[in-house]
């Protein structure tokens, strides 16, 4: 019987220390300031939140080339560029999957890619896969909406695009356009998390 209690406090011991792990991976919460990174964009240049500066937030989104999810929000993420980074929220796209394990998200396909569907975004490679860590993206697309205070970028809003990945038109609730208007209009953001749906992201084998 001893030996059977020790067994379930070292399974509860191990399964605690797992889920501590797995917590210290996810990322930051809304509230808490963004990390900055220096990624190369698919022109060469090295981009950071300090060249937002004069932004009043970023609509950061890990995504890539290969994922049929990504592909699906591939016209929309465009759109809110187009549509949002006029009032002050640029796209600021990043690509974390390991081309090893997925050849079509390698930096040239990136650049391909870009071309290709005239990308009026940065589209940023985060090769060492720390930005992603250091976010907690786990999917592309996962949507991370930070808004400009003082003088440092903070979380209000990560997770899903909208409510819809198959159908643009379709779609019931835009979580990250809704977040963009509250913040327009000085009110907090009412939904500040939903679950990020898409493919995994390829992280490096070790």
């Amino acid at each position: 019987m001893k030996k059977i209690t020790n067994l379930i406090f070292l399974a509860f011991i191990l399964f605690t220390n797992s889920s501590f792990s797995e917590f210290k991976k996810d990322g930051f919460n809304p509230g808490d300031p963004a990390k900055d990174f220096n990624l190369k964009n698919i022109d060469g240049k090295l981009i950071s939140l300090k060249d937002y500066k004069n932004e009043k937030g970023v609509i950061v989104i890990f995504t890539c080339n290969n994922c049929p999810y990504a592909q699906a929000y591939e016209q929309r993420i465009i759109e809110l560029h187009k549509k949002y980074a006029v009032l002050g929220y640029p796209v600021v796209a990043i690509n974390s999957n390991d081309p090893v394990r997925e050849p079509e998200d390698s930096y040239e396909n990136m650049q391909k890619r870009a071309i290709e569907k005239a990308y009026p975004f940065v589209y940023l490679f985060d090769e060492t896969q720390d930005v992603a860590k250091n976010y907690g993206a786990t999917r592309t697309p996962h949507v991370f909406l930070l808004k400009k205070e003082k003088k440092r970028f903070i979380l209000v809003y990560s997770g899903a695009i909208d409510d819809n990945y198959e159908d643009a038109n379709a779609v019931k609730t835009s979580y990250l356009t809704q977040a963009i208007k509250e913040l327009e209009t000085n009110k907090p953001v009412s939904i500040p998390g939903t679950k990020a749906i898409g493919c995994g992201i390829k992280w490096k084998k070790n």
